[in-house]
């Protein structure tokens, strides 16, 4: 998986997802099923996935109750889809998202000398680069994240849920080994497993309390002490 890159990962976990549900035979056809996916998804992220029922999702929708049992014979279908179309979106938006920040965060890296100072430098210039990201995803993704929480509890349950979340957080995990790895940490591995744990907790927190749990100084000082404890590993 290292070799692939965090985008190429991402990329290919998109390239992936299967559907469960009927496929659309006609681009109108599959125009009314994403509407159908998009009006689960807002009543996952408004109601919880127990809100998710027929013909609550043909209202939303705005379609014939006769649609969503057309293409989706049961719940379970069209929650597994549902997710499946975030998990699909999510991989887009994360390789993306990596493909403009490596270069990036390399610049960073190369531009220190090694000294102290510059390597302290550099831990407070990536714990701001985090903090914004984190502050991003929940003013500009809100909706996704709370989806994604929903969505990860019911994948306790259901285990064909569970297999896009664990799809889900291998994209995040190998965008935090890439990260870490450029920084040349001697722990790839488990540096990225705390840094997705550390990110996960602040969003989680962020959405529980209308992202004012954590002040942005408070997130820093966090973020800050992780980036001196890694470089100083490295």
């Amino acid at each position: 998986m290292a070799q692939k890159g965090a985008a190429g990962v991402a990329t290919e976990v998109a390239e992936s997802v299967q559907y469960q549900g009927r496929k659309a035979s006609r681009q109108g056809s599959e125009q009314r099923r994403q509407d159908i996916l998009d009006a689960a998804m807002r009543i996952v992220v408004r109601d919880g996935v127990r809100g998710v029922r027929h013909r609550a999702v043909a209202a939303e929708a705005g379609v014939p109750l006769s649609a969503t049992t057309y293409y989706f014979k049961d719940i379970d279908d069209l929650l597994t889809d549902t997710f499946a179309q975030y998990v699909e979106r999510s991989a887009a938006y994360m390789a993306k998202l990596w493909g403009n920040t490596e270069g990036m965060l390399r610049e960073m890296v190369a531009y220190g000398d090694g000294s102290v100072a510059s390597r302290t430098q550099l831990a407070d210039d990536i714990a701001r680069m985090i903090a914004d990201y984190i502050q991003r995803q929940l003013h500009n993704r809100r909706e996704y994240l709370m989806a994604e929480q929903a969505f990860r509890q019911e994948a306790l349950l259901n285990p064909r849920l569970a297999v896009l979340v664990r799809s889900h957080q291998q994209i995040l995990l190998q965008g935090a080994y890439q990260f870490v790895q450029v920084l040349g940490t001697k722990e790839p591995q488990q540096d990225a497993k705390v840094l997705t744990a550390i990110i996960g907790r602040m969003e989680y927190q962020g959405l529980l309390n209308d992202a004012e749990a954590q002040s942005e100084p408070d997130m820093l000082r966090t973020l800050s002490r992780y980036m001196h404890l890694v470089l100083a590993s490295v």
